[in-house]
Formats: structure tokens, C-alpha cells, sequence
């Protein structure tokens, strides 16, 4: 058996012994980038520990992404969707801030994002982009449209689990709350809502997204201070944007605006 035959039947005896450890580690992966990295560590010399480092780090790497994915789909966002694929084109104005935010410190400090804006402006696809963001750095992320939130605390508060449920929400670093003001709240519902909103002031982040200005909100939840309350809780460690124009969904069939868009333009203004 000559030098080369003895070195390669080596290196495939060291091959199958990874394999076996990585199947034990349930880390599959390791077994992949230690066979492809290995020839590459020989022909350029890297130590031992330089060799170690770089398949680990592939299987760090894979792992993150899958984790990433599962977070993503365990949030119940209605679709995937990106701050690369928006069209800042028509928002201008939420291109420096949406970037901003993309960074993620706003989740580290507890901040809320609200998003406001006539129908179509693009405030759920933003929502939905950061609640992806998120999910890819690492947070737990849960997304509903209003009404299905006041669904979801309803069931717990008929069950007595109000106080549990409220617990368990304020674990996950993101609650994403879509079209807040599309349909008003009876008082019970709007009482749920703001425990939704207290229970996470100052613990957690909110995205909230409303084609509403928050001069509108008391006629969605039925009552003045209850509205003004829940406002200060939400807008007192927040980023507000602004969004403006018309539908994307109409300018796609070349109409122009709908007639109530212009009066909610200027009331948002």
C-alpha cells in the first residue's frame, strides 16, 4: 500500500467517524462541511483548531437560518414579505426610518413601531418585513390582525387564562397588530385590547399598523380615555411613520385614488 492509498483510506476511516459523532450530536451537517472542507484544510495548511472553527461554524450557521425559518412560520404572517422588496419609490419619506428599524435595537429597548396610512400604502407588507427581520435575528414573533387578537384574549378570559395568556405574550419579543381601526371594538373588546397594549409597555415591542390617524382611534374603541390611554402607551417609546399616496393595488389598474382617500390624507397629515 503505497503513502497516498494509506492517507486517503485514513482520511475516509476519520470521514466515517465524524459522521457517526455528528449523527450522535444530531448535527448532520457537520458531516457535510467537515468531508468538503477537508481537502481544502490540507492543500492551504490550516491548523486543527482553524479547521474545527470553520465546520462548526457551518453548522452554527445552518442552524441559525433553519431556526429562522421556523420562527418565521410559527409568527402566522399572512405572507413573506421584505424591506429589499418594498418600493420606497412611492414612500420615500419611510425609507431612512424602515432602515433604521431594520437593525433591530428598537426590540433590545422595548420600543413600538406604528405604521399609518390610507389602505394600500404598503403598512403591512413594512409590518410583516420587520416581523421577518426579527424573526432572522433571533426573536419570537407573533402576528394577527386586530379583531383576531381581541379574538384570541377573548377565548383566554372565558377560559379565566386572561392573566396566563398576557404572561406567555409578553415572552415573545414582537406582537405584530394589522389593521387596527378597519372595524370599531365593543367596549369589552377595546377593554382586552388595552390590556394587550399594557401588558407589554415598557416589556416588549408592538407593530401596529391602522389607516387611521390617532385622532380616530376614540370612535374605534368607543370611548375618549380609553383611547388617549392606550395611545400614551403605545406612542411614548415609539417610532411613528407616515404613509402617503394611493393604493398600490389601484395604480396597478391606473385608477388614480379612491374618493375617501384624500380626506384621510389630510386628517393622517
Amino acid at each position: 500500500m503505497t503513502a497516498k492509498t494509506s492517507t486517503a483510506s485514513t482520511a475516509a476511516e476519520t470521514i466515517k467517524t465524524v459522521t457517526h459523532l455528528a449523527a450522535a450530536l444530531k448535527a448532520p451537517r457537520i458531516t457535510e462541511a467537515a468531508a468538503r472542507l477537508a481537502d481544502h484544510a490540507r492543500d492551504t495548511g490550516w491548523t486543527h483548531e482553524e479547521y474545527l472553527a470553520a465546520v462548526l461554524e457551518r453548522e452554527v450557521a445552518a442552524r441559525n437560518a433553519s431556526g429562522a425559518q421556523l420562527r418565521i412560520r410559527a409568527a402566522g404572517m399572512p405572507s413573506i414579505k421584505t424591506i429589499e422588496d418594498f418600493d420606497f419609490d412611492h414612500q420615500p419619506a419611510a425609507r431612512t426610518p424602515i432602515h433604521a428599524l431594520a437593525s433591530g435595537a428598537y426590540l433590545s429597548e422595548h420600543r413600538n413601531v406604528v405604521l399609518l396610512g390610507p389602505p394600500g400604502t404598503g403598512k403591512t407588507h413594512l409590518a410583516t418585513a420587520l416581523g421577518v427581520t426579527a424573526a432572522r435575528q433571533g426573536h419570537r414573533v407573533l402576528f394577527a390582525t386586530a379583531t383576531d387578537w381581541v379574538a384570541r384574549l377573548s377565548e383566554a378570559h372565558t377560559r379565566g387564562r386572561l392573566p396566563a395568556e398576557l404572561t406567555r405574550l409578553r415572552r415573545y419579543g414582537l406582537v405584530i397588530v394589522d389593521e387596527v381601526g378597519y372595524l370599531p371594538f365593543e367596549q369589552d373588546a377595546a377593554n382586552l385590547f388595552f390590556q394587550l397594549v399594557s401588558s407589554r409597555y415598557e416589556h416588549a415591542s408592538l407593530i401596529l399598523t391602522s389607516n387611521l390617524p390617532f385622532s380616530s382611534w376614540a370612535g374605534v374603541f368607543g370611548d375618549q380615555v380609553v383611547a388617549a390611554a392606550m395611545i400614551d402607551r403605545i406612542v411614548h417609546h415609539a417610532d411613528v411613520i407616515a404613509l402617503k399616496g394611493a393604493s398600490y393595488r389601484l395604480r396597478e389598474r391606473g385608477i388614480d385614488t379612491l374618493p375617501s382617500i384624500k380626506a384621510e390624507q389630510g386628517s393622517i397629515d
